[in-house]
């Protein structure tokens, strides 16, 4: 007898877990025990749906690594139970935080989907139901018995992305979010279009690792005309970082001014590891195609490839957290560890 997959819904704060007061016109969270009444469809659906929610619902922009080890916990203790998990979460943050889990799940076998919308779910016009409602079908989806879908992912407007492949483009229009160097998962439509090639394959015969240890104390630094050396120097001794982010131009490029080269040097020489990431919305990084990357090659900074900044930062704070030594921090980097670049 076929049995129906267990969903569980994890509302974290955001615009689409808000319904307007009538009186007031003002915004106030609902209560996600009551999502059927709100969302009668829902019991239209072939699944078994639980809710959880933060104790207090925050904000996407209060959005930081210690939320999200309570929603990879959240995760953890449910994960034997449960076949697939939708994350409800405000969109500002919201690629940030799926590239982060991607990180932290590591032997991850079900799908976790992040989705959220642009409209409050009581506005006449809002985007916030077909999202939920499609990211709840797409995480049940099972063939041979186990989910289709085994990754982190974000859903938003008709599309089914990498959640680490994502970035927030737009701020007023539902489609909101877009995967530029990566192909949709799903495509929503009459039916849902699943693109079987482009789905992580994971190894399911691992039991999922939980990791909660993200190292915060980073800097990202977006290169442009004019940075002076005062604003390099400062930034660059900051005597408690981490790890570096640099968003350079193109293919990787940045200033080959002394002074910027030399600031550089030294924060490698503190065996600090420094990212290069590109600042465009597509394409890659490609160190040493050009003149003014060739130093940054020379000198050992790390290559992001086609990764979104999003998921370089991610990655930097999981595997700094991870304690890897700094003799294989640029090999591991420049791995893809959840399909995050090519």
């Amino acid at each position: 007898m076929k049995t129906q997959p267990n969903i569980l819904l994890i509302y974290t704060g955001g615009t689409i877990g808000m319904i307007k007061d009538f009186e007031t016109g003002a915004l106030r969270n609902f209560n996600f025990d009551e999502l059927l009444n709100h969302i009668p469809e829902l019991k239209l659906l072939d699944c078994n749906i639980t809710t959880t929610s933060f104790p207090e619902p925050i904000d996407s922009s209060n959005m930081n690594p210690k939320y999200w080890v309570d929603i990879a916990t959240i995760i953890e203790e449910n994960y034997d139970e449960i076949d697939g998990f939708v994350v409800l979460h405000g969109s500002d943050t919201m690629s940030y935080t799926a590239s982060a889990l991607s990180f932290m799940l590591e032997n991850l076998g079900k799908p976790v989907i992040f989705t959220g919308s642009q409209l409050p779910i009581g506005d006449l016009r809002t985007d916030a139901k077909e999202n939920l409602i499609t990211s709840i079908q797409i995480a049940s989806l099972r063939e041979k018995g186990v989910p289709k879908i085994a990754e982190v992912c974000l859903y938003f407007e008709y599309k089914l992305y990498r959640g680490n492949r994502t970035t927030k483009i737009n701020a007023e229009h539902f489609e909101a979010f877009e995967s530029p160097n990566y192909p949709d998962l799903v495509q929503s439509g009459l039916h849902l279009v699943v693109n079987n090639e482009a789905l992580y394959k994971p190894n399911r015969r691992k039991k999922l690792k939980v990791h909660k240890t993200m190292e915060s104390n980073i800097l990202l630094v977006k290169i442009f005309p004019g940075i002076d050396e005062s604003t390099i120097k400062y930034l660059f001794d900051y005597p408690e970082m981490k790890g570096l982010v640099l968003e350079t131009y193109g293919a990787g490029n940045v200033t080959t001014e002394e002074w910027f080269i030399n600031s550089l040097k030294n924060v490698i020489k503190r065996r600090i590891p420094v990212i290069n990431v590109t600042q465009c919305t597509g394409g890659s990084v490609n160190m040493g195609l050009y003149e003014t990357s060739t130093e940054l090659k020379k000198m050992g900074v790390i290559s992001a490839k086609d990764s979104t900044t999003e998921a370089a930062l991610a990655k930097l704070m999981y595997l700094l957290g991870e304690n890897v030594s700094p003799n294989s921090f640029k090999t591991i980097f420049e791995t893809s560890l959840r399909g995050e670049m090519q």
